[in-house]
């Protein structure tokens, strides 16, 4: 039974999807006016595996992410660069793309609209919420009357109508009923990109696009709205107003929220400048590393991001791959261990990692379950004969390993051998001149051959009888 930390009720719920064994999710995606940093990373890499959890449980998911490609920041910036808003979309959607295959986002089956390409959607919402009187036209900005949906209002952020009143400023000169009033719809500026509408040329506000697209791919009530944990206000607060009085139904079931990645204690962010570009990152670490540090925490606690922590979870994945090409080299010997240890533990961990994973998608339970996996299989690879009962124990292991870091958590493993077997064999003799030096007691030169190996990648460990390695 899957059950997800709901921000609207602030409670764990068991999952009932609108309809069976079908699962539909929205979650906002990037205004493509700059490179994303690993922060906007972040909630694509992770609803990304919750699509594929639900995958592997068995549900057919629609799966709906926007790109946000009209907006005061994208206009800004095509004035900074002499060109038209729709290249800087253009441009910053393809490094998106670029950005984003290095981390394996399951781009099949995703439906990845535009919002310029539903502006008709948009009026068609608006002028719904005029005709009802929860919207009013003012000077050709169409704003969104708060006082109107005064009951269902702040149910997701869960703040008080009159806190908000109360600090909210307003300009001598605003056209708004009240402070509180967001724009659905606003008039055309010289330079701007602008559209018809029945209230004059302008462009949409940014709250609508998403009610518009989610409406229209989803229908009027979803099942699961995701995105950062700062969108909660006021973003997805006014989505639910305008929805549910423009289209009816109940509109997203279920609300999940990341939490933030930190640098030093503090959020990461471009308007505060302490931000990484993802593609910054990925010039020093493999793009599978980066989705593994992402996945090592809890989607709701905050991550602090250091190259501490990418190291770590490079060596944890270095971990997982060692073993499974030490398993594929096992030979079977008769009167050898039968791994019995290890077929338990791996039926303990299927058990595990789904109700891990059930529990609101709970990344660091579900991996710290395949990593207990991990060390048993290493525990068995260490005895010196493993019989055929053993080896296909061994081989299971590896297949349920491969298909959750695969195809769950979307981590692509290196499981080729990773050196040939001349490169075996030259590393066999240079730790067989290592020993000779052990055996002299020139320390000196067993050392210097011990780090240069490590330099090159190549990890050794001295046991009783023999030294081994790995890379």
């Amino acid at each position: 039974m899957i059950k997800i930390y709901n921000t609207l009720t602030r409670q764990l719920e068991e999952f009932k999807p609108v309809k069976e064994k079908e699962v539909s999710m929205y979650v906002c995606g990037p205004t493509v006016y700059n490179y994303i940093h690993i922060g906007n990373a972040r909630p694509a890499i992770f609803f990304d595996t919750v699509r594929r959890y639900f995958e592997y449980r068995g549900y057919k998911v629609n799966y709906v992410q926007n790109f946000t490609d009209v907006d005061d920041k994208i206009i800004k910036k095509a004035n900074e660069d002499g060109i038209t808003s729709k290249e800087v979309a253009e441009k910053y959607i393809k490094a998106y793309f670029e950005d984003t295959a290095k981390v394996n986002l399951k781009e099949e089956g995703m439906t990845r609209p535009k919002a310029t390409e539903h502006i008709g959607d948009m009026i068609k919402i608006i002028k719904s919420l005029v005709d009802k009187g929860y919207a009013y036209e003012a000077q050709g900005d169409v704003y969104f009357e708060v006082e109107k949906y005064r009951d269902g209002y702040l149910a997701l952020s869960h703040q008080n109508i009159e806190d908000l009143k109360s600090g909210a400023r307003i300009e001598v000169n605003d056209i708004k009923r009240s402070p509180l009033d967001f724009a659905l719809w606003k008039k055309a500026k010289e330079g701007e990109p602008s559209w018809d509408s029945p209230w004059g040329k302008g462009r949409p506000g940014w709250h609508i696009e998403c009610s518009a697209m989610s409406h229209k791919y989803l229908g009027d009530t979803f099942d699961i709205h995701g995105g950062g944990q700062d969108l909660i206000f006021p973003h997805h607060e006014n989505e639910i107003a305008q929805s549910k009085c423009g289209c009816g139904g109940d509109y997203a079931r279920y609300w999940m929220h990341n939490g933030y990645i930190n640098i030093n204690g503090e959020k990461m962010s471009k308007s505060l400048g302490n931000f990484f570009l993802l593609r910054d990152v990925l010039e020093h670490y493999e793009g599978r590393v980066v989705r593994l540090f992402v996945l090592s925490a809890h989607y709701r606690k905050p991550i602090d991001f250091s190259d501490a922590e990418l190291t770590q979870a490079k060596a944890s994945l270095e971990r997982i791959e060692n073993a499974l090409v030490r398993s594929k080299e096992v030979e079977a010997k008769d009167g050898g261990s039968d791994c019995t240890d290890l077929a338990k533990k791996l039926e303990e961990t299927k058990v595990k990692f789904v109700e891990g994973m059930d529990e609101d998608f709970n990344t660091a339970l579900g991996l710290g379950a395949i990593f207990e996996l991990v060390k048993e299989l290493n525990k068995a690879l260490d005895n010196e004969k493993i019989s055929a009962n053993g080896q296909k124990v061994l081989n299971e292991t590896f297949e349920y390993i491969k298909t959750v870091m695969e195809d769950v958590f979307g981590v692509k493993l290196k499981l080729e051998s990773a050196v040939g077997n001349l490169t075996a064999e030259l590393v066999d003799f240079i730790l067989e001149l290592r020993r000779d030096a052990r055996t002299d007691k020139n320390w000196a030169l067993s050392d210097k051959i011990r780090d240069r190996l490590a330099e090159m990648g190549i990890k050794i460990k001295d046991g009783k009888d023999k030294t081994t390695w790995t890379m």
